[in-house]
């Protein structure tokens, strides 16, 4: 499972609490879907809310730098800057897809929540992402097919 500490690693600057026990079930760019201890990262202004990420279960954000995070967020809320978001996010990806590759047997995956694919074609960026995703979540799916028929 992607942890505070697998994020801090790719982004060096933070608020918030400081907590290497978190542990991201999801991370979503959809501030409305159910993201059980989840990292959200708005990739659009169709992204959503960062109150609304909350409290669909969101634990984290990554957001831009320079861009005031709104007041209502709580102060012990861990946020991750970044210079571009798009790009964060698939940092983040590219980075876990690494792990997985890397260690097969892993039991806990982070599932990752986007837009539907169709609508992400109008950026080949956003396609890309919205493919390693799937990629990504397929790799856990694959796993707990294996031995049963």
């Amino acid at each position: 499972m992607l942890t505070y500490q697998d994020v801090l690693s790719l982004f060096s600057r933070t608020t918030g609490i400081r907590d290497e026990n978190i542990r991201f079930q999801t991370v979503s760019s959809l501030a409305g879907a159910k993201q059980p201890k989840g990292l959200f990262v708005p990739v659009s202004t169709d992204s959503g809310t960062l109150q609304e990420a909350i409290s669909n279960g969101a634990v984290a954000a990554v957001w831009p730098e320079g861009e005031q995070v709104p007041a209502y967020a709580p102060n012990h809320f861990p946020i991750f800057y970044t210079q571009d978001n798009l790009k964060g996010l698939e940092i983040i990806m590219n980075s876990y897809y690494d792990y997985l590759t890397q260690n097969k047997n892993i039991k806990e995956r982070t599932k990752f929540i986007f837009q539907n694919k169709g609508l992400l074609n109008e950026s080949d960026e956003t396609y890309d992402i919205a493919v390693m995703a799937e990629n990504i979540n397929s790799l856990g799916s694959n796993q707990n097919k294996a031995g049963e028929e």
